[in-house]
């Protein structure tokens, strides 16, 4: 109890390792777990240790090994399960393992270029065979369409033909009207026949081109060439593979006809910037053909070739997917241990390693035997040595924890993190916090699909971590399963108290309420006013509330009444139990002035004020029945008259509970008011006088010791202060102001913290009435409406009536109305409970831990 009731004994100490022993040594300590390293060249750059090198190996390793994984994951290849996690390699074997990724990476590399090679040439002679079967098609199509004035040319008519026409007809326009187009009134009449002697057919580029560019490249062809070029194309109808990206691509065929050099420049410059690509094409039908076969012909000897590189890469890949995983955890190992022996000293006289570290002192056995086995399996002759060192800084708090209490401590340390051999809050934590959350969220209900979900979570949890790792917020459920678990236990728990499972109730034992009798004609009323004193049976239902307070018109006056004296009660008993534990802390740490003017006023100041409003509530329930309840007092303004001394005669609800009541209150109102300057005064009085009968006997001390007889000082008067005080400081460091200052917050924070905390608890009252009319309404209003259905349509309302409900229920009020809750129960714990005895101000213990660097990366590589 005692390692889980407060943090671990931790102690510092000094480890000597000889180097060629350290590797191995710090490699079991890994394993082990159970070693904070210290820094000591925290001033060194991280360029200028003594392993760099080595780390930067491992660097280049892990890159490889990621590329690796990048190409197995791309060809969908399964990764073998690595079985047992190895063990740290030798230093030796670190060259191997760089060998095998070197090896592995060129012929990756070898075969990846080779494909995307022959996957460059396919493609291009994929695009040239469509161009050529195209081709053909365009030129039967082409006589008819160029030029547009000559539509009704026969098609067998030849280009020289439609050229010297086009010729005629521009001349006709210079004759008639002495106007035409700016090359044409340069070339002239001769010109224009010389030119149409010359040129006796248009020439024409084929090529391929994306085809969302498409549209733009056609607009750009007519603006640059003024509309003197004829575009033809036609769409690829299979994608192609692009070999580079390996996506797949939609391309389309295109066909441009054009006349002279200069139009044949612009139309390639104009493909080079859309990056089509231009191939050669035959303008004969038969050399078309004789280039097609070929073309075909290539085709198929490279589709054999891609295949046996193909099953080449794979084979690489597959050989590589059995060891990959084994390969990233001994590169990682190695790293760390490189990055680990930066952080020592090296002794050159000694030729060993220097380290500093935080260890357990339960531990300190199994860290030697760690160390040994280390030095066996170097060989070294000189053995490794652990040696504690005195030290006044302040260790790193380590609580031991398992899969189930995991849980727990993490939600404490997300306030803050103990500090060292303070009380640990998370041991009561596994059952306050459910049992408040549950008190929020009492449905036996909802609370057994809670229990349900957690069970599935619990008992299919190796299956389930894996998958959850890739889901971030899955994942923090599925870190919480043990406590969402006990979360749903305790709601089923709380709900059968309430007698409320999906809004509804159960009659296991019987009502202890008796109906009025059947009247003489006709059935009972609609409502009914129930006597206690005749209609009651004198016996309180077996377990829970009665039934029947779930159709009772003042079944909310009744459960207010009752679950806000029951918040009253459970909030007040917790942070009583916070202030002992408060008292456990002061004296562990023996502070006894501590205990004197904090635990004492506090628990005083608490019990004579709510301490003493829970018994009034006791009192009350046991005390004051249905023949009574006239005159049952009201607790608040009992309370307020307590504090403004108001003792009115009438009426009877305002009378005494008891004989003395009035002399008994004063004196606890008195007692309370006395704790607030107790508080506030002994503390600061008493640390003063400690402060000067510490600097009288430093003074006294150095008076008879700084003198020996012979004129020599043997002494300083900082060494015999820090020996008379116990290391507690120097009196330049007492600062009476800043204690006043505390003193007066903390003063101020107790008293005004019980009232607010004590209000603050509250909420359980609140959220458990939310939840219970969430849930009714969502039952009235809901589900009502499918139970009203008759015969077949019935039957399909209920259907999806009842689906509609499930959702809701799932979604607002085990989810919303239960994050609800636990961000409420969270509340209580960290500020109205743990504040009581809990600073929180550590810093956690981070040892070196393989398992804990392997599951880091692995989440931040998912």
């Amino acid at each position: 109890m005692g390692s889980l009731l407060r943090s671990e004994e931790m102690s510092l100490c000094q480890l000597f390792l000889q180097s060629e022993a350290a590797y191995l040594c710090v490699a079991e300590l890994g394993e082990l777990g159970l070693v904070q390293f210290r820094d000591l060249n925290p001033d060194v750059n991280a360029f200028q240790r003594k392993f760099v090198l080595e780390v930067r190996r491992c660097d280049e390793m892990e890159r490889k090994l990621r590329v690796l994984e990048k190409e197995i994951k791309k060809d969908e290849i399964p990764i073998s399960d690595m079985g047992d996690i190895p063990d740290a390699p030798l230093p030796r074997e670190m060259i191997e393992l760089e060998t095998t990724f070197e090896k592995l990476e060129n012929e990756l590399k070898e075969v990846n270029s080779n494909a995307e090679a022959l996957k460059k040439t396919y493609l291009e002679l994929t695009e040239l065979k469509h161009i050529l079967k195209k081709t053909q098609q365009f030129f039967d199509e082409i006589a008819p369409d160029f030029p547009p004035l000559l539509t009704s040319l026969p098609t067998s008519m030849s280009y020289r033909t439609l050229y010297e026409a086009d010729c005629e007809s521009q001349i006709s326009q210079i004759q008639e009207t002495g106007m035409g187009d700016e090359s044409t009134q340069l070339l002239g009449e001769e010109g224009l026949r010389a030119g149409g002697q010359a040129q006796m057919k248009l020439g024409f580029l084929a090529g391929v081109i994306l085809r969302e560019r498409l549209p733009a490249f056609e607009r750009m062809l007519w603006r640059v060439c003024l509309g003197n070029v004829f575009l033809r194309q036609a769409e690829i109808e299979k994608p192609l593979e692009d070999p580079v990206t390996g996506d797949n691509v939609y391309k389309s065929v295109f066909i441009i006809f054009f006349q002279g050099e200069q139009l044949k420049s612009r139309v390639k410059k104009i493909c080079e910037g859309f990056r089509a690509t231009l191939y050669p094409c035959p303008e004969t039908a038969a050399d078309r053909r004789e280039m097609i076969a070929g073309v075909v012909a290539r085709i198929d000897e490279l589709n054999t070739v891609l295949k046996q590189t193909t099953e080449h890469r794979h084979r690489v890949l597959v050989a590589a997917a059995k060891h990959i995983k084994n390969w990233i955890i001994k590169v990682r190992k190695i790293k760390a241990i490189y990055l680990t022996l930066n952080m020592f000293n090296l002794d050159l006289t000694r030729k060993c390693l220097i380290a500093e570290c935080w260890c357990p002192v339960d531990d300190m056995e199994r860290i030697h035997i760690a160390l040994r086995r280390g030095t066996d399996r170097s060989g070294s002759s000189v053995p490794s040595i652990l040696n504690r060192m005195d030290t006044k800084e302040i260790p790193p708090t380590f609580n031991r924890t398992n899969k189930y209490t995991q849980g727990f401590q993490n939600l404490v340390n997300a306030y803050g993190v103990a500090a060292y051999r303070e009380i640990n809050p998370a041991p009561f934590t596994i059952i306050t916090f459910p049992f408040l959350f549950a008190v929020m969220f009492g449905d036996a209900g909802h609370g057994l699909l809670m229990t349900l979900i957690a069970l599935w979570m619990v008992l299919k949890e190796q299956g389930i971590a894996v998958q959850a790792k890739s889901n971030e917020i899955f994942n923090t459920f599925f870190g919480g399963r043990y406590l969402i678990l006990l979360m749903g236990i305790f709601s089923i728990y709380t709900g059968l108290i309430y007698n409320d499972i999906f809004s509804k109730s159960l009659n296991l034992f019987g009502s202890s309420w008796r109906a009025s009798p059947l009247p003489k004609e006709g059935l009972y009323k609609e409502s009914m006013m129930l006597d206690p004193q005749r209609q009651f049976s004198g016996s309180p239902y077996w377990f829970g509330m009665d039934p029947i307070w779930q159709v009772s018109g003042n079944k909310i006056l009744f459960l207010n009444s009752y679950k806000m004296k029951l918040s009253v009660l459970l909030g007040v008993g917790q942070m009583v139990f916070g202030i002992v534990l408060g008292f456990y802390n002061h004296r562990y740490f023996n502070n006894r002035l501590n205990i004197l003017c904090e635990f004492v006023p506090q628990i005083i100041f608490l019990l004579s004020i709510f301490g003493y409003l829970n018994i009034l509530i006791l009192s009350k329930w046991i005390s004051y029945d249905s023949s009574k309840s006239g005159c049952a007092p009201s607790l608040l303004i009992t309370l307020i008259n307590m504090f403004l001394y108001k003792y009115p005669d009438a009426p009877c609800s305002l009378a005494p509970m008891y004989w003395g009541q009035q002399f008994f209150q004063t004196v606890l109102l008195m007692v309370a008011i006395a704790c607030v300057p107790w508080m506030l005064c002994i503390k600061p009085y008493f640390l003063k006088k400690q402060n000067d009968a510490r600097r009288m006997a430093a003074l006294n001390f150095n008076n008879s010791e700084n003198y020996n007889g012979e004129g020599e000082v043997s002494v300083s008067m900082e060494n015999a202060d820090t020996q008379v005080t116990g290391g507690l400081g120097h009196d330049a460091e007492f600062d009476l102001a800043d204690i006043i200052i505390h003193q007066i917050i903390h003063t101020i924070e107790c008293c005004l913290g019980s009232i607010s905390h004590t209000a603050s608890y509250l909420r359980l009252w609140a959220l458990s009435l939310a939840h219970a009319q969430l849930s009714e309404v969502l039952w009235n209003m809901v589900l009502r409406i499918g139970l009203t259905g008759e015969k077949i349509a019935g039957g399909f309302t209920m259907y999806f009536i009842f689906a509609a409900w499930a959702c809701l229920t799932v979604a607002v009020l085990l989810l919303m109305e239960g994050l609800s809750a636990f961000l409420h129960a969270l509340r209580l714990h960290w500020v109205e409970f743990q504040s009581k005895f809990y600073k929180g101000d550590g810093y956690i213990f981070q040892p070196f831990s393989f398992e804990v660097i392997l599951s880091t990366d692995n989440e931040e590589i998912s």
